[in-house]
């Protein structure tokens, strides 16, 4: 039997990331609009852009996607046709929506031909997680559900027999929430920025510390108990991953019935009551999801469209997402096993450490990244993007030191490359052994059929 080949998916929060994710292997991007996404910041996509894009777009025989997916307060609602009018207008391939006040404003606006017919993604924002609700969305007239992060691949796949006719999407890889998909009030709680409004600030991976507490015998709130100064988390993770239970069943040490009270690094004496259950302390920030290693799974499942999240993310992240699911998606279509180095290639992106998420059912603590809320890399590291070659010099706009010795993996559409960099030169033609990091442009040794390529260095093993 052949196996179809899912759509990849891939984020743009610029028509440079566009491109390179077309460049790379995605057959279609999603864009939003800033104040009808939940990207306001970091978000070139204006109308402007967005026409371009869509017409970039079509004329390489892919698709564009528009994101138009907050959950609008009346100010919002009371703006919207007009906004997004002139966006239908343009004729993108689809919607990406989550608000069913909107959808039912859009979908009578085209069923009463004010608007041309474009069609409408169900945002990952609506939280579906059963067949039943996919059928009532079809119902509609919506024509894909993009699933909940929150559902393992034997969900999908029941979803998938009981909803064969609806185009059905699943996220593979990039950041995880610590609430129902994007449903997160942490942000808006401690500095009025409201993620479903699309200004999060990430509160999730702040530094936080836990305090213990009393319960006060009148009121029954948690007070605050002045903690040992000598207090370390990662000693007392240790401890309790031998004590507490984690899922399966097992008998619960009674300290996790206790509740405690969480104080972020930033915001001293603001302590806020948590409890801590089988399944682990919420308020903190998500391992990242990485699924490439499922992807053969998802294709034999028969999901439409893979994607990947990350629209705030580097142009090296869009083209090394794409090229390493394209690979995964090609291969799986093929029936060739899956290649464990595509796992290496994603360990050189900044992340947060990997996790399958709820794909698969794993102990609690996999979820959580208790030890570090920022980003850190592996296998090798972004140092430079290839603007120009000429004469078998290459110019490099540095965004990361590197030096002459050191290994380079040249990331071009057409293949990576290896190359031990044995020669650097400034613009004005010096030799230099050191690019120290941006802002700087260097030239380097290479042919030219890497013009646009990006460079990696390989960290030692």
């Amino acid at each position: 039997m052949s196996l179809k080949s899912p759509e990849l998916l891939l984020p743009a929060g610029s028509l440079d990331k566009m491109r390179a994710a077309y460049d790379f292997g995605a057959d279609a991007i999603y864009a939003g609009q800033p104040r009808y996404s939940l990207r306001a910041r970091n978000n070139e996509f204006k109308l402007e852009q967005i026409q371009i894009g869509i017409a970039e777009a079509h004329a390489r025989g892919k698709k564009f996607f528009v994101t138009s997916n907050l959950l609008p307060h009346n100010d919002k609602v009371r703006t919207y046709l007009r906004d997004i009018e002139p966006v239908i207008a343009l004729q993108p391939d689809g919607l990406i929506m989550a608000d069913p006040g909107l959808i039912m404003m859009v979908r009578e606006g085209m069923d009463k031909g004010n608007f041309a017919d474009v069609p409408i993604h169900l945002s990952v924002q609506a939280n579906t997680v059963n067949y039943a609700a996919v059928k009532f969305w079809q119902k509609v007239g919506v024509k894909r559900i993009i699933l909940s992060r929150e559902l393992s691949l034997d969900e999908i796949e029941k979803i998938r027999q009981e909803c064969p006719d609806m185009e059905l999407e699943v996220f593979v890889h990039g950041a995880l929430c610590i609430a129902y998909s994007g449903r997160c009030l942490l942000s808006g709680y401690f500095n009025r920025r409201d993620p479903n409004q699309g200004t999060c600030t990430n509160a999730c991976r702040w530094n936080y510390s836990t305090q213990p507490s009393a319960v006060d015998p009148n009121t029954g709130e948690a007070i605050a108990v002045k903690m040992d100064a000598g207090f370390n988390f990662n000693e007392a993770q240790q401890e309790a991953e031998s004590s507490f239970a984690a899922c399966g069943g097992s008998q619960r040490h009674p300290e996790a019935d206790k509740v405690y009270l969480l104080e972020e690094a930033g915001r001293p004496g603001q302590l806020l009551p948590i409890m801590e259950d089988e399944h682990g302390t919420y308020i903190m920030n998500s391992k990242d999801l990485r699924a490439v290693e499922h992807v053969e799974r998802l294709v034999k499942i028969g999901v439409d469209s893979l994607k990947i999240e990350g629209r705030t993310k580097s142009l090296y992240y869009v083209a090394r997402t794409a090229q390493t699911y394209r690979r995964a998606i090609d291969d799986a279509v093929a029936g060739r096993p899956f290649n464990p180095h595509l796992i290496t290639e994603l360990e050189g992106l900044a992340n947060r450490g990997f996790t399958s998420g709820f794909l698969e059912r794993r102990p609690s603590q996999d979820y959580q990244n208790y030890e570090t809320g920022h980003s850190d890399i592996g296998h090798s590291h972004f140092v430079g993007e290839v603007r120009g070659v000429s004469d078998g010099w290459a110019e490099v706009e540095v965004k990361n030191k590197f030096l002459v010795g050191d290994q380079i993996e040249v990331i071009h559409p057409s293949g990576n490359h290896v190359v031990t960099l044995e020669a650097m030169r400034s613009l004005d033609g010096e030799s230099i052994t050191v690019a120290p990091g941006s802002p700087l442009q260097v030239r380097i040794p290479l042919e030219a059929r890497y013009e646009g390529a990006l460079l990696a260095r390989l960290l030692p093993a």
